[in-house]
C-alpha cells in the first residue's frame, strides 16, 4: 500500500513532476521549497519517506540531513541529486540516506526506489515493535546507595498513578527512570509516549502535544493526533518541561486537572486518561520564583520528586555499566565481546564525567570500536580521561591533549596512562569566587565554545559530539551568550 512522502526541492518543477509521479501511484504527497520549510511540516506531520534535495540555496542538504537524522533517526530519507553532486549524495548515504536519484532518472526508477524505501521504513518499525516487545529497552543501572535510593522510589511510585518529577543533570538516566516507572506500572502495555518540550519550537509544540484539526494553521493539510492522545491508558513523559512557554504550560495545567484537552483549531473538548512524568535539568523552584513557570503547574507536576544524580557522585556504579556497555556496543557492532583492564576501571571511575552517563556510554562506544583486539587497555582511552581532566579545563590552564594513537602505534601515549592522584589546584581558580550554579554555568559555556570552535561553528556536527538536539544546542548557545563574534 503507498504510503505518505515530502519532497523538499527549490524547484518548483521537480516538486510538480515528483508528487504527480507518485501521485499517480496512490501515493498522498506533500512539497516544500526550503530547508526552513520542510522542517516545519516534519515537526507537525509524519511522512514514511522524504524526497530531499542536496542543492537547495537556504540550507546545505547535508547539514539539514543530519537534523532530520538527529531529530527523527528512523526516518527514511532519498537524496534528490542533479550533476555534479554525486559525489555529495554518496556521503549522505554515508550519514544514513536510504538512496540517491538523478533528477532526471526517469519515472520508472523514482517508484522503484519510492517502494523499496517504503519497504525499509515499515521493516524499521516492525524492528522497533520486536525489539520493544522482547525487552530491549535500556535499563537505570546502579548497585551504589544512591542508585539503589532511586530504584527503591520507582518501585514504590510505580504500581501507583501518582505524577512525578525528575530533575537532574543532562545525560543522568532521567528518561530511563521514567521508563522504568511505565514498565512496572498497571499501564505498562499501553503507550510510553515520550516529548523532548526543548526540541520542538514553541508555535508548533501545541499542536504536537494536544493535535489539530485540517486547516488550523498554514499547511495543516489534514487532521492529526497529539502525543497526549497517543499516550491513551499509558504514559506520557515531557522532558526538560522547564522549557515550555507559560502558553503552553496553561494547557498542560488544563489536561491534569480536567483530563482533557482540545486540539488547535477546534472548539471539541476531549477527555483522556494519561499518567505525566517530567524531567527537567533546571530549578523549577527558582523558575516559579523569576516568573518564567507556573507556580500551579510546579506543585500539580511535584507530586513525587525524584532526583537523578551525576555520575561523579556515584562513581562506584560505573564498573557496573561499563560492563553493559561494552556488551551492547560490542553486540551491535558484530564485534567479539571485550574485556576491560582494571587500570582502565580506575581511569573511568576518577574522571568527573561533565556529561555524566551519556557521556560515559559514548567513550565506552568508542572504546570498543577502537580496540584493536579483545582486552581494552589504557591507550585505548581518549587522553582526557586519562588526563582525569575534562578538555576543557586543560585548555583554560593552556595546554594541549596530547594526539590520540594510532593503530599501528597503540602501544605508545603522550600523555601517562594513570592521572596524578590529586589533581592541580589551577583548574579550579578560575571558579574560586562563584557559586556553584554560575560555576556550572560557566563550565558548560566553556565546554560549548570549545565543542564549536573544533566542528568550525558548525551547529549540528557540535551538537552531535554533545549528545544535544540541535534546537537545544542554539538554545544553550543564547542563553549562555554564545556567538561566533
Amino acid at each position: 500500500m503507498p504510503g505518505r512522502m515530502l519532497i523538499v526541492d527549490d524547484e518548483p518543477n521537480i516538486r510538480r513532476t515528483i508528487e504527480m509521479i507518485h501521485r499517480n501511484a496512490g501515493w498522498q504527497t506533500a512539497s516544500a521549497g526550503s530547508g526552513a520549510e520542510a522542517l516545519d511540516r516534519l515537526a507537525r506531520e509524519s511522512f514514511d519517506v522524504i524526497y530531499l534535495d542536496l542543492g537547495m540555496p537556504d540550507r546545505d542538504g547535508i547539514d539539514m540531513l543530519r537534523d532530520v537524522k538527529a531529530r527523527w533517526p528512523e526516518q527514511v530519507v532519498v537524496i534528490l541529486t542533479g550533476q555534479g553532486t554525486i559525489d555529495r549524495a554518496v556521503e549522505a548515504t554515508r550519514l544514513g540516506a536510504f538512496d540517491f536519484l538523478e533528477k532526471d532518472c526517469g519515472k520508472d526508477r523514482i517508484l522503484l526506489t519510492s517502494k523499496n524505501a517504503l519497504e525499509r521504513a515499515a521493516l524499521t518499525a516492525e524492528n522497533r515493535r520486536l525489539r520493544e516487545r522482547a525487552g530491549g529497552k535500556r535499563e537505570f543501572l546502579g548497585s551504589s546507595r544512591a542508585a539503589a535510593a532511586i530504584i527503591q522510589e520507582i518501585a514504590k511510585v510505580a504500581p501507583t498513578h501518582a505524577r512525578v518529577l525528575i530533575a537532574g543533570e543532562s545525560g543522568t538516566g532521567k528518561e530511563l527512570i521514567a521508563q522504568a516507572i511505565h514498565d512496572r506500572s498497571p499501564r505498562a502495555k499501553a503507550p510510553f509516549v515520550k516529548v523532548n518540550c526543548a526540541a520542538i519550537p514553541e508555535e508548533l509544540i501545541e499542536a504536537e502535544l494536544f493535535g489539530s484539526v485540517r486547516g488550523a494553521y498554514t499547511g495543516s493539510v489534514q487532521s492529526r493526533e497529539g502525543k497526549f492522545q497517543a499516550a491513551a491508558g499509558g504514559t506520557i513523559f515531557l522532558d526538560e518541561v522547564g522549557d515550555m512557554s507559560l502558553k503552553v504550560q496553561t494547557k498542560v495545567l488544563r489536561v491534569l486537572q480536567e483530563g482533557e484537552i482540545q486540539r488547535v483549531g477546534s472548539d471539541e473538548v476531549t477527555r483522556v486518561d494519561v499518567r505525566v512524568i517530567a524531567a527537567t535539568n533546571k530549578h523549577l523552584a527558582e523558575e516559579v520564583a523569576a516568573g518564567r513557570f507556573r507556580e500551579d503547574l510546579y506543585y500539580r507536576l511535584n507530586v513525587v520528586p525524584i532526583v537523578s544524580p551525576p555520575l561523579r557522585e556515584r562513581a562506584e556504579d560505573i564498573p557496573l555499566m561499563v560492563e553493559a556497555f561494552v556488551r551492547e556496543y560490542s553486540a551491535a557492532n558484530d564485534l567479539p565481546s571485550k574485556n576491560v583492564e582494571p587500570e582502565v576501571m580506575r581511569l573511568l571511575e576518577r574522571y568527573p564525567w561533565p556529561g555524566n552517563v551519556r557521556e560515559l556510554r559514548n567513550q565506552v562506544e568508542r572504546m570498543v570500536i577502537m580496540c584493536p583486539g579483545r582486552i581494552v587497555r589504557a591507550e585505548d582511552v581518549s587522553a582526557e580521561i586519562r588526563a582525569g581532566v575534562p578538555s576543557v579545563v586543560l585548555s583554560r590552564r593552556g595546554e594541549r591533549l596530547a594526539p590520540e594513537p594510532s593503530m599501528a602505534n597503540a602501544g605508545a601515549t603522550a600523555l601517562p596512562s594513570s592521572p596524578p592522584s590529586v589533581l592541580p589546584a589551577e583548574p579550579l581558580d578560575a571558579y574560586a569566587d562563584l557559586s556553584l550554579q554560575d560555576a556550572r554555568k560557566r563550565f558548560e559555556r566553556d565546554l560549548i565554545v570549545r565543542a564549536l570552535e573544533k566542528h568550525r561553528w558548525n551547529v549540528s556536527r557540535t551538537a552531535d559530539e554533545l549528545g544535544l538536539e540541535r534546537t537545544n544546542l542554539h538554545k544553550k548557545m543564547k542563553a549562555l551568550g554564545i556567538d561566533r563574534e
